[in-house]
């Protein structure tokens, strides 16, 4: 009879229990630090009528960017194309009037607009686009980070274990990244009331920001082994989720962290969403080529893993 497997070496156990211990505060980091050492950094805003740089430098340095426009006409022009979250407008004197904000394009922003325009005493406050009044907050589209980068993660591995042979695992992935897609835009909308119009683009918006984490796994693991999904989890679970800004904005996160999270699938996806859903479409080309870029590198990725793969077991085989 074979003889029993000896236990692990009481050293082995010690290291992988401080593995452990290290990822678990990887983790807790990852989570914890952005939101607590959050503050707007470069925010940018409009103003109509003057300038207050000097003043809003004042209050908080490097806080906002300021874009001087003509009028107000001009400054929510800005704000639906997405160049800026608001817009403080001025009166003859030069003094603060009305605040313009956009609460879908970031509540936590318009937030603190709405602090910096009472603090600056503009008298009126007008909501450019808001959220539905079913989710007056966005709290679907801020819940949807995690199942967005979750869901392609898993949804990866389940088919690399249950369906045998590249072209199913391929099919597996595009079949379920139009479902899931289809899917989670009809609860957001029709369940939870967080959009409110252009179901179907907001639909392939969503199929495809999980197509491109589903493909990034695929092809990680096709080509790298077991390394890949560890790849793959860092970049999209550890980092991903939450640096993606869709619960606050990118510009409140600390310096530098807000642009990574956007280069990473679950941040583009939610910009993508937010802009195909609430602004016809407006700055939607940098996620949508971050998401093509994700989508491409994991289509090729397992494209060389299942090249590799066919070719080692002919070149194994005697001539």
């Amino acid at each position: 009879m074979p003889e029993p497997t000896p236990p692990p070496a009481w050293r082995q156990l010690a290291l992988l229990v401080a593995a452990l211990t290290a990822l678990l505060i990887a983790l807790l980091s990852a989570f914890a630090l952005p939101p607590l050492h959050s503050g707007p950094n470069d925010v940018p805003i409009a103003v109509a009528g003057g300038d207050l740089t000097a003043e809003l430098d004042t209050r908080a340095p490097g806080a906002y960017a300021v874009t001087p426009v003509d009028d107000a006409e001009a400054a929510r022009a800005l704000i639906l194309d997405r160049e800026v979250y608001g817009a403080i407008l001025l009166d003859a004197a030069g003094h603060p009037d009305e605040l313009l904000v956009a609460s879908a394009a970031g509540n936590a922003v318009a937030t603190q607009l709405r602090a910096l325009g009472a603090e600056l005493g503009a008298r009126t406050v007008t909501d450019v686009r808001p959220f539905p009044a079913d989710d007056p907050i966005g709290a679907g589209l801020s819940a949807g980070a995690l199942p967005l980068a979750l869901g392609g993660w898993i949804a990866a591995v389940v088919l690399l274990m249950t369906v045998r042979g590249p072209a199913r695992q391929a099919a597996g992935a595009a079949a379920f990244a139009v479902v899931a897609g289809l899917a989670l835009t009809a609860l957001l909308r029709f369940g939870f009331g967080t959009f409110d119009t252009a179901y179907w683009a907001t639909a392939a918006a969503a199929a495809l920001g999980i197509s491109a984490t589903a493909w990034t796994i695929l092809g990680l693991r096709t080509a790298l082994g077991n390394a890949g999904l560890a790849v793959g989890a860092v970049a999209l679970i550890l980092l991903g989720n939450p640096l993606s800004g869709l619960a606050s904005a990118p510009e409140l996160l600390p310096a530098g962290w807000g642009a990574l999270g956007q280069l990473l699938p679950p941040g583009a996806t939610g910009s993508l969403l937010r802009s195909v859903a609430y602004f016809d479409g407006a700055g939607a080309a940098q996620p949508l080529l971050v998401l093509t870029f994700w989508l491409a590198g994991g289509v090729a990725l397992f494209a060389l893993g299942v090249r590799r793969a066919q070719r080692v077991p002919a070149e194994a085989v005697p001539a």
